[in-house]
């Protein structure tokens, strides 16, 4: 394809189903799709295991907990400041690519409560507490700092501390498959067992060159906002511009710049979509400034509301819910009778899969008049 060629609404919506594992189940091993799929936003702790059965053959929850409690994939705050779940490799080798970030989120949420705090003494008086390597909630961190720091509010300074200025892992059994548990604290370091990585001493930014071609292959064709909306970071123009010829370029339907790895998967735009039930802030919308390509304007809301959706030929066309142990799905406009059926059916998998096979019990309401 030559750089003028044009990639409409339907063939970017098919390429981000290939490669987000949407189009076709993957049968590859869960940690790789975590790496593939550059983490999985997790603030939900169960929402991953809806997201990943929605991505693999015969995905096993047991699988993704092994994961978890064993250390090959972690919780920790990273893109958008947001709770992920990565690969212990990959949140080794971006989270210092990320602290100016989370820095400046944090504060910008925060600016007035935490004016005048010193940020170089607070990691160091963090760092200190946690040093015995015992894991502690936001409120007992904070409380142990609160002599030094009596006047910024509690949830701002733990926030400030967990979130952005003290690399952290969330311990199980909070992620783990239907286990409840809240949020207990440790250092990446202690919890991995190795620091996480410097940044390069010369100034260069290999770490951004390796965030913009992940998130190609799993996101990709995108733009440069498209990229700097999924993982927060405004300082990738010179990542993107180092690796520059490495990659193809397109256009969407409103003249904007795409860009792509050459060699990645980018499905004739007629391809079926099967289809697909996921879960609360999947990435696959998230991960877009531009979301037109799976979801209409007018529900781009249910996107950051935490709403569960459903994709019928590829675009959000439904929310769904449990209730009891039955799916209920509530479509957003008619669908047709073949599409309804497949909803049903899709719904009776997910109950069955959410009840170890107890039920499979699904229910489609009618459409909104």
């Amino acid at each position: 394809m030559s750089a003028a060629t044009v990639l409409d609404a339907r063939a970017l919506n098919r390429a981000t189903l290939a490669r987000q594992l949407l189009l076709d189940r993957s049968g590859v091993p869960v940690r790789e799709a975590v790496a593939h799929l550059c983490g999985l936003q997790a603030q939900e702790p169960q929402e991953p295991f809806v997201g990943l059965w929605s991505r693999l053959r015969a995905f096993d929850p047991a699988a993704l907990s092994e994961l978890v409690a064993g250390r090959g994939v972690v919780r920790t705050h990273l893109m958008r400041r947001t709770v992920h779940l990565l690969t212990a490799e990959d949140v080794l080798a971006w989270r210092a690519r990320h602290d100016p970030m989370l820095r400046q989120r944090v504060l910008g949420t925060y600016r007035r409560e935490l004016a005048g705090v010193d940020l170089d003494e607070l990691a160091a008086a963090g760092l200190a507490v946690m040093a015995d390597g015992e894991p502690r909630s936001m409120s007992e961190l904070v409380r142990a700092l609160a002599d030094r720091w009596p006047d910024p509010p509690p949830r701002a300074l733990g926030e400030l501390l967990v979130a952005a200025l003290l690399p952290m892992a969330q311990l199980p059994p909070r992620g783990l498959w239907r286990m409840k548990g809240g949020v207990r604290n440790v250092l990446l370091s202690a919890w991995l067992g190795r620091p996480i990585d410097p940044p390069a001493p010369d100034g260069s930014d290999p770490v951004g060159q390796a965030l913009a071609r992940r998130y190609l292959a799993a996101f990709g064709p995108a733009t440069m906002a498209d990229l700097r909306a999924w993982c927060g970071l405004a300082g990738l123009p010179a990542a993107v511009a180092a690796i520059r010829e490495e990659l193809v370029s397109f256009r969407d339907e409103r003249g904007r710049e795409l860009l792509d790895l050459p060699g990645a998967p980018r499905p004739d735009p007629g391809t079926p979509a099967p289809v697909r039930f996921l879960p609360a802030f999947d990435n696959a919308i998230l991960g877009y400034h531009d979301r037109g390509r799976i979801i209409d304007d007018a529900h781009r809301g249910l996107s950051v509301a935490g709403a569960r959706v459903v994709l019928v030929d590829g675009r959000v066309a439904a929310t769904w819910t449990v209730e009891a142990g039955v799916v209920i799905v509530a479509p957003l406009g008619r669908l047709s009778r073949a599409d309804r059926a497949e909803v049903a059916e899709q719904g009776q998998a997910l109950a069955s899969f959410l009840s170890d096979g107890g039920n499979d019990r699904a229910r489609v309401t009618e459409p909104p008049p």
